[in-house]
């Protein structure tokens, strides 16, 4: 009876030691490590994280090597709530690619999903296609004679034409470019007739006349670029490929930690100022969601990702 005494003891300590930790967080700066991508999500939540707690929140950019370098500096430090990273779809393409050396999922605790845009499907106005059934039928036509740029091999914009490749049956050809900024001047002057591009850096070229836009990637119509269909809606049913940005922690972070943290971000993603930052950086903020909730939409993630590398044999060469 002794020995079973002295275990729920230890539990009950325990217990009261993780209500104390999460009591007392955060105690100190919290550190944001963020990969490929910009840090605008980071930095504007991060600003509500710091007026809440009275605590900096210091943004860390390390995009080298397509993000693996900010995952394994999250991945091994202190699970204790101090060291985020701003993870993105890039790093269940990275899994589905294997690239890098961390496990998405057992390697990180979810915290919570922030904000989220499509990509805008796009071609070069001398393409003669004003449609997205046009432009499959053309490259039906014309296998393999249709290029599309990417901001590099194992972007998200380079999985969304592989992605789109095969739903649709056709067979064009990858041109990857050293960044996205790139990949548009080039798609703008007729080096390339189409691309995938996420909807803050499409619209300004689309709206230009610069580039024609044909659909979004989001299942639903999305309030950033309200004209446009989506190509599920135009034929590609269940086509669903979005930039997103969500804060994870190293695994083993306590669970109490976690759910504050989740808990302020959406605090923050209620507010009205936030959800016009955000807008106004070609993001849509994240609808209510628990760390359960994004871990498993993680997962849905790197499946996706998964099945369209195996079906579509992309590679990082």
């Amino acid at each position: 009876m002794m020995f079973d005494l002295r275990w729920l003891a230890a539990a009950f300590i325990a217990c009261a030691g993780t209500t104390a930790i999460a009591q007392e967080f955060p105690a100190r700066p919290i550190r944001v490590i963020v990969g490929p991508g910009p840090d605008i999500v980071a930095r504007i939540i991060g600003q509500k994280f710091t007026e809440a707690w009275g605590q900096q929140i210091v943004i860390d950019p390390r995009p080298a090597a397509g993000g693996a370098v900010a995952a394994e500096a999250v991945a091994k430090a202190a699970p204790d709530g101090y060291t985020l990273l701003l993870s993105s779809a890039s790093y269940p393409i990275n899994a589905a690619l294997q690239i890098g050396t961390t496990d998405v999922i057992k390697d990180f605790s979810a915290v919570a999903l922030a904000a989220s845009a499509p990509f805008i499907l796009m071609v070069h106005p001398s393409l003669p296609v004003k449609s997205m059934a046009e432009l499959i039928a053309l490259a039906k036509k014309r296998p393999g004679q249709i290029n599309y740029a990417s901001s590099g091999n194992g972007t998200p914009p380079h999985l969304a034409a592989e992605m789109f490749k095969v739903a649709a049956g056709i067979t064009i050809v990858h041109v990857p470019y050293k960044g996205a900024g790139q990949a548009m001047i080039d798609l703008v002057g007729g080096q390339v007739q189409m691309a995938f591009a996420i909807v803050s850096a499409a619209l300004p070229q689309v709206q230009a006349g610069k580039v024609r836009a044909l659909g979004i990637t989001s299942l639903q119509t999305s309030p950033l670029a309200p004209d446009l269909p989506t190509l599920s809606q135009l034929g590609l049913a269940g086509f669903d490929v979005r930039g997103w940005n969500g804060f994870v922690a190293p695994a083993g972070t306590p669970r109490a930690v976690v759910a504050r943290i989740n808990a302020e971000a959406m605090r923050a993603l209620k507010q009205p100022e936030i959800v016009q930052r955000l807008k106004t950086a070609g993001y849509e903020a994240a609808a209510e969601n628990s760390p359960e909730q994004f871990a498993d939409f993680i997962k849905s993630e790197l499946a996706k990702w998964t099945r369209v590398v195996k079906e579509s044999g992309a590679k990082v060469d």
